[in-house]
């Protein structure tokens, strides 16, 4: 093989790499969620096969890269979230709409569980129409299905910006299972995601 031939196997190799990961970085997707402390929101995320992260943060508020003091504080308008990448071929965003829901308390606004205030409201974030239409429908669902009597309250509104939490909220029950489990007990939240949706239902 001549070197003129070598160099161009080189140049349709480098551009199917690149072609491969340009394939694979636009392949993925994002949602963003609240639904009361961070913490507990990660774990029935990544539990399902295809979501490729989750972290926690804030969304929903005015103020530039806020700090958990001020969003906890309720200063900044922000609410607790989570925002999630996940790979479309292997889990629908309808599926993370599904395991949203059943883990969180849609009839208590500025409220979740033992958390006081408008940064614990519940809320979906939606990055595009598509999942602004997706998310409106699974609402609708659930105020026809939710056998506890309560007006459905939880925000559907599109995500403007995402700011990540410091890195010791990061896999908080993964860092510090002990306290993790102790506030989640103590906060009754599974007491009351089971009064909502049955037991053992997602959460």
């Amino acid at each position: 093989m001549n070197l003129m031939s070598r160099v161009s196997l080189y140049w349709i190799s480098l551009l199917l790499t690149i072609g491969a990961i340009s394939h694979a970085q636009t392949s993925t997707e994002t949602a963003t969620f609240a639904g009361g402390c961070f913490w507990c929101m990660e774990p029935p995320f990544d539990k399902l096969k295809g979501v490729l992260s989750t972290t926690s943060g804030y969304a929903g508020g005015k103020e530039k890269n806020p700090t958990y003091e001020d969003v906890s504080a309720g200063k900044t308008g922000h609410a607790e979230s989570i925002q999630i990448l996940f790979d479309p071929k292997q889990v629908s965003y309808q599926k993370l709409l599904e395991v949203f829901w059943v883990n969180t308390d849609p009839t208590t606004a500025d409220r979740q569980f033992c958390d006081w205030g408008s940064q614990y409201r519940p809320a979906i974030f939606y990055h595009n129409e598509s999942q602004k239409k997706l998310a409106i429908e699974s609402k609708k669902a659930i105020e026809e299905n939710l056998s506890v009597k309560g007006r459905i309250v939880t925000e559907i509104v599109p995500l403007m910006k995402f700011y990540p939490a410091e890195e010791y909220h990061q896999d908080f029950y993964k860092k510090d299972p002990s306290r993790y489990n102790s506030y989640r007990k103590g906060c009754g939240r599974d007491k009351r995601l089971e009064e909502l949706w049955g037991k053992g239902e997602g959460h």
